[in-house]
This record gives C-alpha cells, sequence and structure tokens, in this order.
C-alpha cells in the first residue's frame, strides 16, 4: 500500500558494519545530536548486503522523501540505488544527506561533511541542497545484464581488483586506509594489463590498460584523486584512462594519484563524456562507489542532475 502522505521527517538508514562498527558504536550519539538539532528521525539498521536499497523502496513507499545515510560511500551507493529502482516518485523528489562514519568517505569529502559528528549534523540542518548528477553503468554477470547507479567513482581494471580484495576482508572485519594500501600494493605483483577497446563519442581507441576510471566526484580509495577534476553537477564524466605502465612505475607514480596531479603522467589519458563503452578480449571486472560488480562489456552513462544532495561546501571549478 502506498502512503500519499509525505513524511517531514527524515529516515534515516544505518550501517552498524560501517567503519569496523562505528555505525552500531556511535548512533547513540549520533541520534541524540538529531534529538539535540530538533531534526526528527526515523531510522533502520540494515542487516545484510542490499539491504539499504529495500529500506529505501519501503521508506519512500511510505511517504519519505529525505534520507539520510549513515554509513560510508556502499551505503549511499545502496540509498542511491533504492531510490532509481522505484517508481512511487521522481527521484528529483528525493533529497540524500550523509553522517559519515565509513572507511574512505571519499564523496563527503568532496563536499566538506566533516567527519566530527557534530559538524555533520549541522550541516543536515543548514539544509542547503544542489542538483547532483548519477552515473550509470552497465555490464554482465552470472545473471546476465545488469545496471548500477553510482554517485561518486567507478573503475574497471585494477581498481576493481584492490576493491573485491578489500570488501572480502570487510565482511571479515577488517576495514581501514592500511588494509587498502597494502591489497593495493600485493595487487601489483599478479595483476596483468590486458588489452582493452574504449569508445567515448564514437571514436574506439584500442590499448593495453591498468585500470580506467569514471568519476562524478574526485576522490577515491580513501582520498586518491584519479578524476581530479571532476564536478558533480556538470552533467559529464570525467575518464581517466592508465595505460600500459608497469609496476614500479605504479609505485613511483603513487604521490601523483593523491595530488591532483594524475593527468600530468605522459601515460595516463582524461577525457570527458556523456558516454563510454569499454570491451576486452577477457573478462574485465568494474566496481562503483567502492561496490564490487561484474564484468565486460561495461558501458557508463550520466543523468544530470539526477537527485538532490545535502552538501557543505560547493565545488565550482
Amino acid at each position: 500500500m502506498i502512503n500519499n502522505d509525505i513524511r517531514p521527517e527524515w529516515f534515516t538508514i544505518v550501517n552498524p558494519n560501517a567503519g569496523n562498527g562505528k555505525g552500531t558504536k556511535d548512533w547513540e550519539r549520533i541520534s541524540g545530536l538529531f534529538t539535540r538539532e530538533n531534526i526528527r528521525v526515523s531510522s533502520r539498521f540494515t542487516s545484510k548486503k542490499g539491504h539499504a536499497i529495500e529500506l529505501t523502496r519501503e521508506a519512500i513507499t511510505n511517504g519519505f522523501r529525505k534520507i539520510i545515510s549513515v554509513g560510508g560511500d556502499g551505503t549511499m551507493n545502496e540509498i542511491v540505488n533504492g531510490i532509481f529502482t522505484q517508481d512511487i516518485c521522481s527521484t528529483k523528489d528525493v533529497v540524500i544527506g550523509m553522517i559519515p562514519v565509513g572507511t574512505g568517505n571519499d564523496w563527503g569529502r568532496m563536499f566538506g561533511i566533516p567527519l566530527v559528528y557534530e559538524g555533520a549534523v549541522k550541516i543536515i540542518k543548514d539544509f542547503k541542497t544542489m542538483a547532483h548528477d548519477v552515473g550509470t553503468i552497465t555490464y554482465f554477470s552470472a545473471e546476465g545484464k545488469q545496471k548500477r547507479y553510482f554517485m561518486n567513482i567507478a573503475g574497471l581494471g585494477f581498481e576493481a581488483v584492490v576493491v573485491q580484495k578489500t570488501n572480502k576482508q570487510k565482511d571479515k572485519g577488517r576495514s581501514s586506509q592500511a588494509v587498502y594500501l597494502y591489497n593495493l600494493l600485493s595487487s601489483l605483483i599478479s595483476y596483468k594489463r590486458p588489452f582493452i577497446n574504449i569508445t567515448i563519442d564514437g571514436k574506439t581507441t584500442t590499448t593495453r590498460a591498468f585500470s580506467v576510471n569514471v568519476g562524478n566526484g574526485r576522490y577515491c580509495g580513501g582520498g586518491m584523486r584519479q578524476t581530479p577534476d571532476a564536478l558533480p553537477d556538470d552533467g559529464l564524466l570525467d575518464i581517466t584512462v592508465i595505460k600500459d605502465m608497469g609496476r614500479i612505475e605504479v609505485i613511483k607514480a603513487l604521490k601523483i594519484l593523491y595530488d591532483g596531479t594524475i593527468l600530468s603522467h605522459p601515460k595516463i589519458d582524461g577525457y570527458r563524456s556523456t558516454n563510454l563503452l569499454v570491451t576486452s578480449e577477457t573478462a574485465l571486472y568494474a566496481e562503483a562507489d567502492g561496490e564490487s560488480l561484474g564484468h565486460t562489456p561495461v558501458e557508463f552513462g550520466i543523468i544530470p542532475g539526477g537527485i538532490n544532495v545535502i552538501y557543505g561546501t560547493k565545488i565550482t571549478q
């Protein structure tokens, strides 16, 4: 049954496992801050992978149009996928806020959302909103062709391998920036750089590639800047292709992954487009917002201004 009355309060989805259990540990403190600031919330905890998608659909059916993610980038990703896979209201009728308690918190970093809870709750109260582009990624798995929506950054190749290893360790309760960096460096030993076909704006290029990153946002992996000039509201995807770099070259180039100068490297190309298709002879795996997905062929697209978000500071260039 659909509730036609719009609820005034926020629906808050809490990932209890985010940030090595901070979602559980810190929820009483966070909810107390909501009470102190007179922010009315109804809250639910996730209990499994994909649960935030289900809770979001349920919330919208029950009349909620304001949703807070208490978790990391993966929780936010599930909420967005819940919003885009319901048919009760326009996605532009929904507003999302975030209290970051995850490991990387890369999406919140771009919008000046502090890790200090008092500051993050104040941003929710201030209610500054903007229309945010939403990326789309279609890929293949054992179930056939699949589609996923993303807010921040998606990747193919090496990045997806590192994310997959990190997610397996998260499932075992081991999650930190040190774990991510260890997986990054250890994966260099065995990773092979496949030939891929990249089609952008109707032009196809074949190259041996280390990784491909596609971003609405600028940060991933806990502060890496693989799409350093991306804007979340320009209607375009920023695309970074790291070509045939060997492991020693990658290690030497780690600094530019963090300082925003990655596109200055001669073996790294940058593009802007609304569409990207990647094919490969051998299966190349993908990830989006840190969530492991399926494999090539993979196509990326964008929905300009697809959803409204609460922000602290706004990047304009």
